[in-house]
């Protein structure tokens, strides 16, 4: 887990080429197999493999989507706050899964950030994604994930890069 850990970069460039059914289907089990407080299940999922579909998600936010629309596959990630409090959290979890499943199964990706943010000046990106999606009021919009074929590559994070000053043992500061 650690070696994926450490190779785990953001990519926004992707091949031309379809993720097969096989890994999408293990990509939405590991979405399933996320842990959600108190077993209430406030996530929810759409995935996107639809091209012209994911090129309108790429223009979700005024700036940060962009990239998506050279992903052959997209993960929205919402969340229900009907279902669960901690519905940001259970859908955070979720889309941290989704992205070490796909790490380890040679996939690039990258988290968009849509709650709290904006498409333009009328609208927000979680506005914008539910009137694209058709996804109903009540339900939030966590994030997209956008997955696929890596097309560039990025250093591995180095162990002596880490930030152990962030870390204290039993009591800030210590």
């Amino acid at each position: 887990m650690l070696e994926i850990l450490k190779n785990r970069r953001s990519i926004r460039k992707y091949k031309d080429k379809k993720v097969e059914d096989e890994k999408i289907e293990q990509l939405i089990q590991a979405a399933l197999l996320s842990p959600t407080s108190r077993n209430f299940y406030s996530w929810e999922f759409i995935v996107v493999d639809d091209k012209e579909t994911i090129e309108k998600l790429s223009k979700a936010k005024v700036s940060g989507s962009a990239f998506l629309k050279d992903a052959p596959l997209a993960f929205v990630v919402l969340g229900d706050p009907q279902v669960s409090d901690v519905w940001v959290e259970d859908a955070s979890i979720a889309s941290i899964i989704i992205q070490l499943v796909a790490q380890s199964l040679g996939l690039g990706t990258c988290w968009i950030q849509i709650r709290k943010r904006g498409h333009d000046d009328k609208i927000t990106s979680e506005g914008y994604v539910r009137d694209l999606l058709g996804i109903p009021e009540g339900k939030k919009v966590e994030s997209i994930i956008s997955i696929g074929y890596p097309d560039e590559e990025r250093p591995v994070h180095k162990i002596e890069d880490l930030r152990f000053d962030k870390v204290y043992r039993n009591k800030y500061g210590l």
